[in-house]
Order: structure tokens, then C-alpha cells, then sequence
């Protein structure tokens, strides 16, 4: 398939009466793009997050087999992300800045489970691992907000009688959220900028591959080149708050 021509997009452009003059633009962030808003990943100090692997808080067995660690890690993480400490960054602000510019043109997908990109002000993201300041019930799947701590006493209001509940949080072995939509915005794309991501995770992994076979412009942002760095058509690396706003601003000039 042919591959589509580089928009050039210019915010200062006000006849919008034609779609066809924006592009539309989806981004795929990563734990990298976090990393300076003080949120630990699972892949600091050789995969341990407090000490623990993955293995140990973020499979379905693992919740089988000792749920009230896996409880526990979650309210600890979830505690941290409303702590004053972690606040979003310039990478995160420039992406809302890039939607304020193109309304209804630029699409978040975002790995992460903070809730750091609407706290910047962006309003169109898919969480495809799910929330962490969010429940399901066991029973019903129904999600909720939750932002305070929660355990195996806890139970949901969905369901008569009230069930038990767990982290909204799509763990290693179980189905992203959201991929119809997401395969469909990657395919519609005329741009795809993937912003902090190791490359090693699938199906998030495999986006790029479908952008370029749509014919989507790509793009890697990233402090070092990803293991998929090589399907990128353009790169770019660095810290997350210099490299986004600094590629998004030319970017918006028309570069």
C-alpha cells in the first residue's frame, strides 16, 4: 500500500470546513514517558517494583494465589500517583497541547495506568492496561473509579448482592482493553509517534507495524532506541520533556 504524504500541520490554520486538511495523529506512550513524573516502572532495578516481580503482582495467579499482596501493591502504587510528588511533565502537557491545536485529530494510547495525560488535559486516551485510580467487580466486569485503598472485604455497588472487587488492571496473560478502537485509529492514522516504549510488549508492540502497513508516517521518541526501533521511518532520543515538546513544536510549525 502507498504510503501517505508527511502532513504538515499548522495551528494557525483556522478553516477547518475540511477534514481533510488535519491529519490524524495517534500516539503510543509508555512507561518512559512517565519516568520524570517520579512514578517507578516495572522495569527499574532489573524488573522489581518494591521489591517484588511481576510474577508476583501482576498475573492472575498471582492474585489467585496471594491477593492480599497484590491488593496491597496496588493501593500502594495508587497511593503514590496522589501524592503531590508526581505530577505531569512537559511530555505529557505538550500532548495536550498538540490535541488543544487538533481537536478530534489526535488519539493517546497510552500503556500506562497513571492518570498523568488527563491531568495535563488531555481528553481523547485509551488505557489499555487499565486505571490504576479505578476498580472491576469480579463478577459483573464493571469498572469504576476507586482512588482510595482497597482489599478482599471490599465490594462492589453493581451487583445484588454486592461482589468482590480487584485493581482495574489488565495483568500479564489477560486482553488489552480498548483494541477494536485502537486497530482502527492506527489504521486511520496518518501519523504514529510512539513515545517511551521498550518495544517488547505486545499487542502494543505490533502497532507500528500496522501504521506502516496503513501507510502512517512513524515516529520513535524515546531516551534510547526501542528493540522495534528499526520499523520507525523517523527517531528522535532523549528525555521524554525535552524530546515531545521540542518535536511537536517543529512539528506544528511544519517542519
Amino acid at each position: 500500500m502507498s504510503r501517505k504524504p508527511t502532513p504538515q500541520i499548522s495551528p494557525s490554520h483556522t478553516d477547518t470546513s475540511s477534514d481533510s486538511q488535519w491529519p490524524n495523529i495517534v500516539i503510543l506512550t509508555g512507561a518512559g514517558i512517565s519516568a520524570e513524573s517520579g512514578l517507578k516502572t516495572f522495569r527499574d532495578n532489573d524488573g522489581l517494583w518494591e521489591e517484588h516481580a511481576v510474577e508476583e503482582v501482576a498475573t492472575p495467579e498471582a492474585f489467585t494465589r496471594n491477593p492480599e499482596l497484590v491488593y496491597r501493591f496496588y493501593n500502594q502504587r495508587r497511593e503514590q500517583l496522589q501524592s503531590d510528588d508526581v505530577q505531569p511533565n512537559a511530555a505529557h502537557i505538550a500532548l495536550a497541547q498538540l490535541e488543544a491545536a487538533l481537536p478530534e485529530h489526535v488519539l493517546v494510547i497510552t500503556q500506562n495506568v497513571d492518570d498523568l495525560h488527563e491531568r495535563a488535559g488531555s481528553k481523547n486516551v485509551l488505557h489499555m492496561h487499565g486505571e490504576l485510580l479505578s476498580a472491576r467487580c469480579n463478577h459483573s466486569h464493571r469498572r469504576f473509579i476507586m482512588k482510595s485503598p482497597f482489599d478482599c472485604t471490599s465490594r462492589c455497588q453493581c451487583c445484588s448482592p454486592s461482589q468482590t472487587i480487584r485493581p482495574d488492571i489488565v495483568w500479564f496473560g489477560e486482553m488489552p482493553f480498548h483494541m477494536d478502537e485502537i486497530e482502527r485509529a492506527v489504521q486511520e492514522a496518518d501519523v504514529f509517534i510512539s513515545i517511551g516504549t521498550s518495544g517488547n510488549v505486545y499487542p502494543a508492540a505490533g502497532l507500528v507495524q500496522i501504521a506502516n502497513h496503513y501507510g502512517a508516517h512513524t515516529v520513535e521518541l524515546n531516551l534510547v532506541p526501542s528493540d522495534g526501533n528499526n520499523d520507525f521511518l523517523e527517531a528522535h532520543y532523549g528525555l521524554a520533556s525535552d524530546v515531545v515538546p521540542s518535536y511537536l513544536t517543529q512539528y506544528l510549525k511544519g517542519k
